[in-house]
């Protein structure tokens, strides 16, 4: 037996490891949340089933569910991406959690790497949920899944970026407000739920431009109406991920 053998080794995990340690961790968290999984889990599926069932709002020719869907996931992307994560992160900054995550061994890009996995991996779990309730209330998707998933990946990082501009910016409690003011206002005018054109002609142009509205109405011209990528929609969502990163990283403040 060689000198040294028990030895202690301090020193940093690997940075894969450390990253895929936090994202764990991140997820874990928040799907033990109540109130996040309210916004994420709970209030999409609700409102999915409850407007697929009744003929509450005019959605035009075809099933009602074939216009909500669309709606709906982009509501759950939002939910995640922007209200969830950026009422959990400007808690963990009031608390301190973030300053002291800042001091570990995990890089501030790795934590927000973490961060960002995790809401990947919880918008897997609301796509797999919501579609499968989709398709039990008779929904017919088309279109290309290739379309579909750069769409999402496009509405995850504006979301992101805006909701971590928001926590990084805004007290706790401004943000929870902020938060859930942002969502309920973009569910009412976002295209959700509500076609863009039953809103007055002033304003439907204006309405188009936010990213609930871009990734709603993208995702139906794929999922109801069978467009190969809507090039405009898709656009509209990198000005907003550029803009709402590039924010983030600029005043993001940890204490």
């Amino acid at each position: 037996m060689s000198a040294g053998t028990y030895t202690p080794r301090p020193g940093a995990a690997p940075l894969p490891r450390m990253i895929a340690a936090q994202t764990a961790l991140e997820t874990r968290m928040l799907l033990r949340n109540g109130e996040q999984l309210l916004l994420t889990v709970i209030i999409p599926t609700l409102l999915l089933v409850l407007f697929s069932a009744l003929d509450i709002v005019d959605t035009g020719a075809g099933e009602s569910v074939d216009f909500l869907a669309p709606g709906i996931l982009a509501l759950a992307v939002m939910s995640t991406a922007f209200t969830g994560q950026a009422i959990a992160t400007g808690f963990e900054r009031r608390y301190g959690v973030l300053k002291r995550l800042g001091a570990s061994p995990l890089p501030r890009w790795a934590l927000m790497t973490a961060k960002t996995l995790s809401v990947l991996v919880t918008e897997v779990l609301q796509i797999v949920l919501l579609t499968a309730i989709a398709l039990a209330l008779g929904w017919s998707p088309e279109g290309n899944p290739l379309s579909v998933l750069l769409l999402l990946v496009l509405g995850t990082a504006a979301f992101s970026g805006l909701g971590l501009l928001m926590a990084g910016t805004l007290k706790a409690e401004a943000t929870l407000a902020a938060a859930n003011l942002v969502f309920l206002l973009l569910l009412v005018g976002g295209g959700v739920i509500v076609p863009l054109d039953k809103f007055p002609d002033a304003v439907q142009s204006v309405l188009g431009l936010l990213p609930v509205s871009a990734l709603s109405e993208g995702l139906r011209d794929v999922l109801q109406h069978g467009a190969s990528m809507p090039w405009a929609q898709a656009g509209i969502l990198a000005v907003w991920a550029v803009l709402g990163l590039g924010a983030a990283a600029r005043f993001f403040r940890w204490e």
